[in-house]
């Protein structure tokens, strides 16, 4: 299992999983939102270069190492999380779909067969001069997603992320708005 198993502001919202009754998969659902002040297209570009992506990802106190990274559908990021333990965490994503700067669709795992390994659809909305993203991950069964929240915090860790994208963003908004890249 992944490293990220994958009191809120009102920018920023998490759900253990969907109350919906409507919801056949609510059982393995994770849901996580939050509106970053930037631009879509940033906020999106933010995912799509492992420049931006070995600055933010990951919960707090984590690093990223990458082995290799290509952003295309059927392209996989190959990485090592570093936990603030001195725990290695093997990671693997493949993305399956991408509609830029609208969606992101990925399988994550240990790696590229990991029986284990869960789907993520992360959607990128404008909200007027800022960006919705939510992170919509669907577990193959209800123990693997009570596994992620109970040991591996999956819900704080998706905040925690969600808020070092934001961070990182703010940093890119305040050094253009100064003139410097």
């Amino acid at each position: 299992m992944s490293a990220t198993g994958r009191g809120a502001p009102a920018q920023f919202a998490a759900t253990g999983q969907k109350t919906s009754a409507r919801s056949a998969t609510a059982d393995r659902e994770i849901v996580i939102s939050r509106v970053i002040s930037a631009p879509r297209e940033l906020v999106f570009e933010a995912f799509t270069q492992v420049r931006h992506l070995s600055r933010w990802w990951g919960p707090d106190g984590f690093t990223t190492t990458t082995r290799t990274f290509e952003f295309r559908v059927g392209g996989a990021w190959d990485f090592v999380m570093h936990g603030p333990d001195g725990t290695d965490y093997q990671e693997w994503i493949a993305w399956t779909e991408i509609a830029a700067p609208e969606r992101i669709a990925l399988r994550h795992g240990e790696s590229r067969d990991d029986p284990n390994a869960f789907e993520s659809v992360l959607t990128f909305a404008s909200d007027g001069t800022a960006t919705r993203i939510e992170m919509h991950t669907l577990f193959p069964t209800k123990e693997l997603r009570d596994e992620a929240v109970e040991k591996y915090h999956a819900v704080e860790g998706g905040r925690q992320t969600l808020n070092n994208l934001a961070e990182y963003i703010a940093e890119i908004v305040r050094k253009e708005e100064e003139g410097g890249n």
